[in-house]
């Protein structure tokens, strides 16, 4: 029994043309309405959807076949049920659908998911509401005496690919041999950064979000001691100087108040 048969007449017209619209291949359009229009909505509704999407995620249009791309796009707007009305959260969507909705295409490059998501990242925080007032933290506090505090703003990201790298002249066959650690970040210019970084900076990163009680030099300390290196003070001076780095990049705002 159709799902829809005990509603009004006017919604059972709607969800037939919703589902039309959505999967014409599988769904007729309604009897009464002549095709040459119903087309116009055709390519509306799905340039809209494949517009935003090639625009939220411009790297994978890049070094998509056509073909493939559009393939790719339809399944998502014929399977995928979107409740956000915020337009721009159809790329979280798309993003969602392709790690749990689509299952594996051998048209997908293996590093899909992941060059998504970094791309997802950029928007996000491009379009982020989150400012970075002055009241968030002492700028000019010393961020090795003092409790440095991460940027709302600035995400520490782990890959198996090297997704920033990735582009039409830059496809990848295998993932790296070790993990690719980014931070990407909104600036108080609103510019969105990378930055790449190694494993040891990763930790310091973890740590300054996880523990906001110790200073910078506690923690860069317990890094030291973690490696087992044979200079603790050696770790801690280089890490003085990724911490001064990051607070230039606006990455750590400064030390909490």
């Amino acid at each position: 029994m159709d799902k829809h048969a005990t509603l009004p007449r006017f919604q059972q017209a709607q969800y037939q043309f919703a589902a039309h619209l959505r999967n014409p291949a599988h769904n007729p359009a309604p009897s009464d309405v002549e095709d040459r229009r119903t087309q116009i909505y055709r390519d509306l509704f799905y340039n809209n959807v494949e517009d935003f999407l090639a625009n939220a995620f411009p790297v994978l249009r890049k070094i998509s076949a056509d073909d493939v791309w559009h393939a790719r796009v339809r399944d998502f707007y014929a399977r995928h049920e979107c409740h956000d009305p915020l337009f721009h959260r159809v790329a979280a969507e798309f993003l969602s659908f392709l790690e749990n909705g689509r299952g594996e295409h051998a048209d997908d490059p293996p590093f899909l998911r992941e060059l998504c998501h970094y791309e997802w990242v950029e928007l996000e925080l491009s379009v982020s509401e989150l400012t970075l007032t002055p009241e968030l933290a002492n700028p000019n506090g010393d961020v090795m005496a003092g409790r440095p505090l991460v940027s709302p703003l600035a995400w520490t990201l782990s890959y198996e690919w090297p997704v920033h790298r990735i582009g039409p002249d830059s496809i990848p066959e295998a993932p790296s041999e070790q993990p690719t650690y980014l931070i990407v970040n909104r600036n108080r210019q609103d510019d969105v950064r990378f930055m790449e970084i190694n494993a040891v900076t990763a930790r310091l990163m973890q740590l300054l979000e996880e523990d906001v009680t110790s200073s910078g030099t506690q923690l860069l300390t317990q890094i030291a001691t973690e490696l087992g290196h044979p200079q603790p003070q050696a770790v801690v001076d280089a890490g003085a100087e990724i911490l001064r780095d990051l607070r230039e990049r606006d990455i750590l705002l400064g030390t909490r108040r």
